[in-house]
């Protein structure tokens, strides 16, 4: 089994928001990838004192440490008792029921002998390859279906964030869970798997450089770090590319991948 994690921050002068984990047991017969995307809110704009690579990391803790001892949870208890845990630690201290309050994208997998789970909540992407070569993408699209002219607005975004008929991230609210996309797949039809944020996944989605079959070869080619210096240097190279769909020149990019 092999796994590999790479991330590259969006600036140099802003600490990176992503988070990324993968755990192996010492048996080998399964493991877990958590991968997170923290969602920057206008400055000291959200309710609370902490930032959000604090809050990604406690998050992503939680759901690593969960993923790999509670197997009689599913996922999407999983995610819900990690959001619970994360709020508690600062629910004195925050204001918990602000609109911007800290949160992130998930992805989610974890794997045994017999099954692969899965779970992604937001525009974070998870990849699975078949043994014939086959890739499928799990993905969470209730982003993409507002129109763009809309979520230029700070104030319309806001009123479609954790709503009904909007989209969803992890936040403070653990009921959120229920709103991620989730499945199984059985083992044997996984031969490989990656979690990708919004950032490294502009190879195909924003520059349209491949498919999503074509990035996993790429992963398992050159590894995350070789999919990030990609699309690096295609931020680099045309800083118009991607039109309206490309939000700032270089976003926090990370790549998780895994042979199963």
């Amino acid at each position: 089994m092999r796994t590999d994690l790479a991330t590259l921050p969006g600036s140099p002068e802003r600490p990176n928001e992503d988070w990324a984990a993968a755990g192996l047991p010492a048996s080998g017969a399964g493991g877990v990838m958590v991968l997170l995307d923290g969602v920057t809110p206008p400055a000291g704009d959200d309710g609370c004192v902490h930032t959000v690579p604090w809050f990604t990391a406690r998050l992503g803790g939680a759901l690593t440490e969960l993923s790999g001892s509670r197997r009689d949870m599913t996922l999407t208890e999983i995610l819900s008792s990690a959001i619970e845990r994360t709020a508690n630690a600062h629910r004195d201290t925050c204001d918990l029921s602000h609109v911007r309050t800290p949160q992130a994208t998930v992805v989610l997998a974890r794997w045994d002998e017999a099954v692969v789970e899965h779970l992604v909540l937001s525009d974070s992407v998870l990849l699975l390859e078949s043994p014939t070569g086959a890739v499928r993408a799990v993905l969470d699209d209730r982003l993409d279906r507002i129109p763009r002219e809309i979520l230029r607005s700070l104030e319309a975004t806001d009123r479609l964030r954790n709503r009904e008929g909007g989209f969803f991230t992890a936040a403070a609210d653990p009921a959120v869970a229920e709103r991620a996309v989730t499945g199984t797949t059985p083992r044997g039809e996984v031969r490989a798997l990656a979690a990708l944020t919004d950032g490294a996944a502009r190879w195909v989605e924003l520059f349209e450089a491949g498919t999503w079959a074509d990035c996993l070869a790429l992963l398992a080619k050159e590894g995350p770090h070789g999919l990030l210096d990609r699309v690096r240097a295609r931020e680099s190279a045309d800083a118009t590319a991607g039109g309206f769909r490309r939000w700032k020149l270089h976003d926090d990019a990370t790549a998780a991948y895994a042979e199963l």
